[in-house]
C-alpha cells in the first residue's frame, strides 16, 4: 500500500470514528534504562561530549527499540505513529555538538518507524515529528537586550527544510508538533511549502500547539484560536493541541479550535500534570475517562498521548472512543481572519 493509498483509506475511516495516535516516545524509552554506553553505541563510543538524554540519536544506536516501541503502540491501537525525530535538526542537535547527524538520524528515525507500520494488519500512517527546536524566533533569551535573538527565521526554515528532506521519501503525513512560538510553525511551514516546490510532492501536513500553563496561551502569547488564524493558511489536514496540559485543563483551548477551525481536529494531552519527581500519575483509565467525554461532545476527530501515555493509556482511549461520531468539520462564515495575540475577524 502506497502513501496515498494509506491516507485515503484513513480519510474514510476518518468519517466513522475517532482515529488514535500514539503515545510517548520519550516515556517508552525512558522505561529501558540505556547508560551512556548505550546511547553511544560502538559508533560513538569515542565521542567527545555526553550524549545520553538524546533519544533522537537511539535511531542510530538503539533502533530495535524505538521499532519496538512504534509496534507496541501499534499494537494497542494507534492508527497514527510519530517519528522518533523531535529534535532531528542542526539546532536542537548542537547541544550534543551532532549537527552533521541530524539528517541521517531523522531519515533512520522515519525507517524505525515504517518498517513497524508496514508490518501492521492495517493501514498504519507515519506522521514525520518537526519538534519546535530549543530556540524562539519570538522571543529574546536575554531579559536586558530583548531585541536579540539566537537564530534567524531563514536558520529555522534551513534547519527544518533539511530535516523534511531527509523524512519525506518513507513518510505519510508531516506533524509540526509542540508549538510553543507561532513564527518557528510558521518557519516549519514555509520550510514544507519550499520541499514542495522542490520536489512537486503534496505531503499533508499535521500542526499542533502547545498551550504552557493556565494563562490559555502559547509561550509566545496566543490564544488557541488566534494560533489557529495564524497558521490556517498551510490547509492542515488536521490542526489542535499537545503537551503541557492534562485533558482536564486542556479542554478549553479544544474547544476553542474545535468552535472555529475548518479541518480535523487532533489532541493528545499528557497523562495530567508531572508530579514533583518529573513523573506522571494519571492511569489509563483516568485519561481515558476524560478524553471520551471529548468525544462525546464532539470536539475531534484525532486522540492520543503525549508525556506520560504508555501503550495501555492508548489502548484505553481507543476503547472509550468506540461508537463515539467523530467531530463534524463546520463550514465557517467567510470573513478576514487575521490575529496578533487576540484573533480578529471581520465579516463580510
Amino acid at each position: 500500500m502506497n502513501r496515498q493509498d494509506r491516507i485515503s483509506a484513513l480519510e474514510e475511516e476518518a468519517k466513522n470514528r475517532i482515529l488514535i495516535l500514539d503515545g510517548a516516545m520519550g516515556t517508552m524509552l525512558q522505561k529501558y534504562d540505556f547508560s551512556e554506553e548505550q546511547f553511544r553505541g560502538d559508533r560513538f563510543s569515542d565521542w567527545d561530549s555526553p550524549v545520553k538524554g538524546n533519544n533522537d540519536l537511539l535511531n542510530l544506536t538503539q533502533p530495535d527499540a524505538v521499532t519496538e516501541v512504534h509496534e507496541q503502540f501499534i499494537a494497542a491501537g494507534a492508527d497514527f505513529i510519530e517519528t522518533n525525530t523531535f529534535s532531528a535538526t542542526v539546532i536542537a542537535q548542537a547541544d550534543y555538538n551532532m549537527e552533521d547527524l541530524a539528517p541521517e538520524i531523522a531519515e533512520e528515525g522515519v525507517k524505525c518507524a515504517r518498517k513497524a507500520a508496514d508490518k501492521a494488519d492495517r493501514p498504519v500512517a507515519v506522521l514525520g515529528a518537526i519538534g519546535p527546536t530549543n530556540k524562539t524566533l519570538s522571543l529574546s533569551p536575554d531579559v536586558n537586550n530583548p531585541g536579540y535573538r539566537e537564530v534567524t527565521f531563514d536558520d529555522v526554515r534551513e534547519a527544518y527544510l533539511q530535516q523534511a528532506r531527509a523524512m519525506a521519501p518513507h513518510i505519510d503525513f508531516f506533524l509540526i508538533e509542540t508549538i510553543f512560538d507561532t513564527l518557528n510553525a510558521k518557519a516549519a511551514i514555509k520550510a514544507l511549502l519550499d520541499l514542495k516546490a522542490e520536489t512537486g510532492e503534496d505531503i499533508p501536513i499535521i500542526i499542533s500547539g502547545t498551550i504552557t500553563d493556565a494563562s490559555g496561551r502559547t509561550l509566545s502569547g496566543q490564544t488557541a484560536e488566534a494560533f489557529w488564524h495564524s497558521v490556517r493558511h498551510a490547509e492542515p489536514w488536521a490542526v489542535g493541541l499537545n503537551c503541557a496540559l492534562g485533558a482536564k485543563l486542556m479542554r478549553p483551548h479544544i474547544n476553542a479550535i474545535s468552535k472555529t477551525a475548518n479541518t480535523r481536529v487532533i489532541s493528545y494531552p499528557n497523562a495530567g500534570l508531572p508530579n514533583e519527581f518529573g513523573e506522571y500519575d494519571e492511569t489509563p483509565e483516568q485519561t481515558a475517562e476524560q478524553l471520551e467525554e471529548w468525544a462525546k461532545s464532539g470536539l475531534v476527530n484525532v486522540l492520543g498521548g503525549c508525556c506520560g501515555t504508555t501503550p495501555p493509556h492508548i489502548e484505553a482511549i481507543k476503547q472509550a472512543t468506540v461508537g463515539k461520531t467523530p467531530r463534524e468539520i463546520p463550514q465557517p462564515e467567510t470573513a478576514m481572519r487575521l490575529s496578533g495575540l487576540e484573533p480578529f475577524l471581520l465579516a463580510s
